[in-house]
């Protein structure tokens, strides 16, 4: 089989969820909205920790951190598949496919990242309370953030360096709504073995490690937390981790469970395809919900920004009437 050596002028084509045309319009107005719901609810939280001094605290740096990575995570993905999906064409660059690979594999070590910093945080609060803003300054908050930024963006860079390494075949369709790294490897005709290597090295060093971390992180603190005497400071202590312990099952569930499992057992790309939707769009979607619905500091800081946001609007359409 005639191997073709990419470059710039080629192009992929990105299959999506489903190739009949009567569901795009349905497609289309599920993943606006979306994607809507999570660039407005995540820039909310950012908003309005920026806005309360009370919020100004290690826990609420994180928070920002991945609201923000995770505006960016969906953005890599979902308005590309939107622009397709309105204009009738499934194609992207080999350049534009290279990038938007780059920038998910690092969203998603971020995240990962993210998630671990902050059981970090829950742990340091929770085992060592009176050494917490000690421990927890802002040079490390910054420091940690930092490190996330440089270990993912270099893993992002290696596994982008070896699909470039790769010679890839005539059939050049992707079924997926993104260009997702295994899916790039599998369309390759050139040997992939070193590439694979790679990518699994990595999966498990990034995201085994930082779930090892976490589930290292909630064992002190479960042990910490049956020490409390009173039942009330146990519910207190653990009430400070049920957002970020539901974001972590939802984050790790539905990337493993959701999509690298169900590819053992069912060979249909559009299913994994499908089940894609729910970490890299349904999860993003969700934090905001998650953090602000079982977080009343975080209710009161919402409630107070999207109320000087209304006096402020209520003051300028006043000031519009009088000239």
């Amino acid at each position: 089989m005639e191997l073709r050596n990419l470059t710039g002028f080629s192009e992929f084509l990105l299959l999506g969820l489903s190739e009949e045309a009567e569901l795009q319009p349905l497609i289309f107005g599920l993943f606006l909205s979306m994607y809507l719901v999570t660039v407005l609810g995540n820039l909310l939280i950012i908003l309005a920790v920026s806005s309360d001094s009370h919020l100004h605290t290690p826990m609420y740096f994180f928070l920002c951190n991945l609201s923000l990575v995770d505006i960016f995570f969906t953005s890599t993905t979902v308005p590309k598949m939107l622009w397709n999906i309105q204009k009738q064409n499934k194609a992207i660059t080999y350049g534009g496919c290279i990038t938007q690979m780059y920038y998910f594999i690092l969203f998603v070590g971020m995240d990962s990242f993210l998630l671990t910093v902050m059981a970090y945080d829950r742990f340091v609060a929770i085992c060592h309370p009176l050494h917490y803003m000690v421990i927890m300054n802002p040079r490390l908050c910054g420091l940690l953030v930092l490190v996330a930024w440089i270990i993912s963006g270099l893993h992002s860079l290696l596994q982008c360096l070896m699909v470039l390494q790769l010679s890839f075949c005539p059939e050049l369709k992707i079924p997926h709504f993104f260009c997702e790294l295994n899916q790039m490897i599998e369309l390759a005709c050139s040997d992939t073995f070193l590439t694979k290597m790679v990518m699994y090295f990595g999966a498990m060093l990034l995201g085994g490690g930082p779930f090892a971390g976490i589930l290292y992180s909630y064992s002190k603190i479960v042990s910490s937390i049956c020490t409390i005497p009173s039942a009330q400071g146990k519910y207190k202590a653990f009430s400070t981790c049920v957002s970020h312990l539901s974001v972590v099952c939802l984050f790790y569930g539905t990337g493993a469970i959701g999509v690298y499992l169900s590819s053992a057992f069912t060979q249909s790309s559009h299913s994994n395809a499908a089940a894609s939707v729910m970490y890299t769009v349904v999860t993003s979607m969700l934090n905001p919900f998650i953090y602000s619905l079982r977080n009343q500091d975080m209710k009161r800081a919402l409630k107070r920004f999207l109320g000087m946001v209304a006096i402020k609007g209520l003051v300028v359409l006043g000031l519009k009437k009088c000239t």
